[in-house]
This record gives C-alpha cells, sequence and structure tokens, in this order.
C-alpha cells in the first residue's frame, strides 16, 4: 500500500512544477526503505529531510523551501517512527496535514507501529485530521498486521483516509497489485478482531526496553522510545560496529546508515547508528546486549 501511495498520488497530479520540474516526494532520512523506491518508481524526486536528534527525530515538512512544496505530491510520515521509535504530537500531525491541503498533496501516515508503544498510545492522523477539520481531505493513513500482530508473511493491512485518495489508491492496486488470498484475510480478520494478543506483544516489549535499560545504562544515547520496538544506539560507525558485533559477537545489526542516505554536504544522518530489533525472547536479548557491551 505504501508503495501504491506513490503511484497513485503522481497519477492524480501528474508533472509539477514551473516548466515542467519533476514532481516531489517527501520523507525522513532515515526511512523506511519503500519510500526512496516508491518516489523512484513514480518518476518523482525524493526530498529527504532530516529526521535527527535536534529535530527529535522526526521530519519538519513545514521548513521546506515553497519551491519544494508548490511541486510536491505526496509526503510520507512514520509515526512511530521506523528506525528511531519517536512518536509526533498532535499539534506536529495537525499541521503537516494543513501544509498538504494549502499546496494539495497527499500525506501518506505510516502508522504500522502504532499500537506498539511504551506508555501511552501515540496520537493518529485520524485524531488530527478531526482536530483540524476538513474532512479527512489529503489524508491516507496506512496500518498493518506485521507489526502490531507479528504476523509480516501475512502481508495484511488497511489503508483508510481521503475517499477519493483511497479509491486511487484501489485502482492502482487491482491493475498493479498482487490481491491478498482470501485465506489472508480470513486470517487477518481474526487477527484485527483481538487486541489481546497486541496487549501481550505491548508488555513484553516493555520488559525487553526495561532489560534493554538495565544492560546499557547511558551508553551509545540509549533510550526507551515511544514506540516500535528498535533501539536506535549511536556507535559512532554504524556500519564498523555491525561488522564487529558480527564477526566478534555473533550478534546482526542493521547499520543506521543503510536506512538513510547522503544529503547536500555528503552526511548521512545514520551514519553513526544501528538499529537492534529486540523481537526475542528477553534472555536472548539479554545475553546478546551484554556481548554488545564487551565488544564496542
Amino acid at each position: 500500500g505504501l508503495f501504491f501511495a506513490a503511484l497513485a498520488a503522481q497519477e492524480r497530479s501528474g508533472p509539477a512544477g514551473p516548466g515542467g520540474a519533476a514532481a516531489a516526494m517527501l520523507m525522513p532520512n532515515p526511512c523506511y526503505h519503500v519510500y526512496p523506491g516508491a518516489a523512484a518508481a513514480a518518476g518523482a524526486e525524493p526530498i529527504l529531510v532530516p529526521a535527527t536528534a535536534a529535530s527529535g527525530h522526526l521530519p519538519d515538512y513545514t521548513a521546506l523551501p515553497e519551491e519544494v512544496l508548490a511541486r510536491t505530491t505526496l509526503a510520507y510520515y512514520c509515526s512511530p517512527a521506523n528506525p528511531q521509535g519517536a512518536a509526533a504530537d498532535l499539534p506536529a500531525l495537525a499541521a503537516l496535514i494543513a501544509l498538504a491541503r494549502k499546496y494539495g498533496f497527499t500525506v501518506a501516515f505510516d502508522e504500522c507501529y502504532a499500537e506498539i508503544y511504551n506508555d501511552a498510545p501515540p496520537p493518529g492522523a485520524l485524531q488530527a485530521a478531526a482536530a483540524t477539520g476538513g474532512g479527512l481531505d489529503n489524508v491516507v493513513v496506512f496500518h498493518s498486521l506485521s507489526k502490531r500482530s507479528s504476523a509480516p508473511g501475512l502481508r495484511c493491512g488497511f489503508a483508510v483516509g481521503d475517499p477519493a485518495r483511497i479509491a486511487e489508491l484501489e485502482v492502482m492496486l487491482r491493475t498493479g497489485g498482487a490481491g491478498v488470498p482470501f485465506p489472508t484475510l480470513a486470517a487477518g480478520t481474526r487477527l484485527w478482531d483481538d487486541d489481546a494478543h497486541a496487549a501481550a506483544n505491548r508488555a513484553r516489549y516493555r520488559e525487553n526496553f526495561a532489560m534493554a535499560a538495565r544492560v546499557l545504562g547511558n551508553r551509545f544515547g540509549f533510550r526507551i522510545p515511544d514506540g516500535g520496538f528498535f533501539l536506535w544506539l549511536d556507535v559512532g560507525d554504524g556500519e564498523a560496529a555491525a561488522r564487529t558485533l558480527w564477526c566478534e559477537a555473533g550478534i546482526k545489526v542493521m547499520p543506521g546508515a543503510y536506512m538513510g542516505r547522503s544529503g547536500p554536504t555528503g552526511d548521512n544522518p545514520g551514519e553513526r547508528y544501528i538499529r537492534i530489533a529486540l523481537v526475542y525472547d528477553a534472555p536472548l536479548i539479554e545475553a546478546a546486549l551484554n556481548r554488545l557491551v564487551e565488544v564496542l
């Protein structure tokens, strides 16, 4: 769905900008790999906006130049964020929706981690849309069973939002996507109808983060994120640390640079980091983190 959102947005808008300038699609840097891939497939220019500690690990699209916003067809916004786990507040979501309506672009809100949170549920785009008025105009929200229910293999989720944009997305999926098989839909329905296992997953992740806090302390800029199940650790050189951890400790992690891209100055905002998924049983994670502390 997130991939086809780019194709649908481009079909809606066509070439945009003065003199036929390339359409722009906004996305955080670092981000989920599908976003830049979708922009490339749509023939749009990916505009990667830093999502660093300085910005609260979320992108600020409102600060972009008029020239960029005028040719924007789609903005991706992930909250809680992958990989950092930061969640936007309601005013930030409302400001982005207002920006989209001013310039006429679609916001694809990636809320696939929305039901994995530490304390309180994060605000959602539908709440923000209701608070700002204007119905669901320009808003499409995506959810998935992959994270909520630990069922990535099902490839089952849903999109909700602006009826016109949902209809355009449906056309794209019917003509270029793969339909979800009926057995998968049946299994997915059972999972969506059951909130108990999602609550159990949240409790398990809370325990894993509490254990990580005991092992890591204040090392590597450790913090418990607002949502999601990743550690985003500042190790100085993420790729070098990933090699060291694999060779010396038998631990596989994601170098943060692989989720980011170099900006105009050559800096990749993910370069210093590694991403670690706390998705295993607590004893295994605890042993791995203790080995990490020993070798880094």
